[in-house]
């Protein structure tokens, strides 16, 4: 099974645009076909982001959306990394992936170092489809 732990960008363009890469990557995580790796910090950023007014989503989808995670996904203890981070709320999502053996899909491949598993979304629906 493909592990991935998704940047909070992705989640966001996936709610903002239904049909772009990005939520074909959320729609592989819902089919069953990939698993978000996630840790408590993660799913603190996705609620404190996805409920921001100015994206205006629902709260219920909101909820809705981080139990599924909650539920089907694998909750991860990092290992730290030591690294700096061109953005250091990026580095939790690069930690629980190399510890989980995961992907990062990210929009933002400029913030993390240079890794494979580090893809975009489009790199990344080339590896589950």
């Amino acid at each position: 099974m493909i592990k991935a732990a998704i940047d909070t960008n992705i989640l966001v363009s996936a709610l903002l645009s239904p049909s772009g890469s990005p939520a074909k990557v959320i729609d592989c995580v819902l089919n069953g076909n990939v698993i978000m790796c996630y840790d408590s910090r993660i799913i603190a950023e996705y609620q404190e982001v996805l409920v921001r007014p100015k994206f205006g989503f629902e709260k219920k989808l909101v909820r809705q959306l981080i139990d599924f995670i909650l539920h089907s996904g694998i909750s991860v203890v990092p290992i730290p990394i030591l690294d700096a981070f061109e953005d250091e709320d990026d580095k939790m999502f690069y930690e629980v992936a190399k510890t989980a053996k995961a992907y990062v899909v990210t929009g933002n491949e400029k913030h993390f170092p240079s890794d494979p598993i580090v893809i975009t979304p489009q790199k990344f629906l080339s590896v589950v489809i």
